[in-house]
């Protein structure tokens, strides 16, 4: 896949991130795994309104990118989730959720469920 311009956003994209059981898995392993002082960082971080908490602002990167859930493996690569800035990396066809969703990351999961 194409890589996408993400450096600027400021994670403006990332949100809402639905994530399924497996996710939430993989996320709390990553999130326990995590130097304590840099994980302190990230979740201090002020972050725009409905952009995902796992967003680093202040690097301008995914903060989990390692785990991160499939609707950002596939942001940019479709129809239903065109990045603006390089819209001619979409295939052309409209991705699907794989697996039930069991909810929000900011909305339904915050940092306190990642203690």
């Amino acid at each position: 896949m194409d890589s996408l311009p993400c450096k600027g956003c400021k994670g403006l994209c990332c949100g809402p991130v639905p994530i399924n059981i497996k996710e939430l898995k993989n996320i709390k392993k990553k999130i326990k795994e995590m130097p304590f002082k840099k994980r302190l960082e990230l979740e201090n971080q002020h972050r725009y309104y409905g952009t995902c908490i796992f967003y680093d602002l202040d690097n301008d990167l995914c903060g989990i990118h390692g785990v991160r859930p499939s609707i950002c493996r596939a942001f940019g690569h479709y129809n239903n989730l065109i990045c603006f800035k390089k819209p001619e990396a979409s295939k052309g066809l409209n991705w699907d959720v794989p697996e039930k969703p069991i909810g929000i990351l900011s909305e339904d999961f915050t940092w306190k469920d990642f203690k």
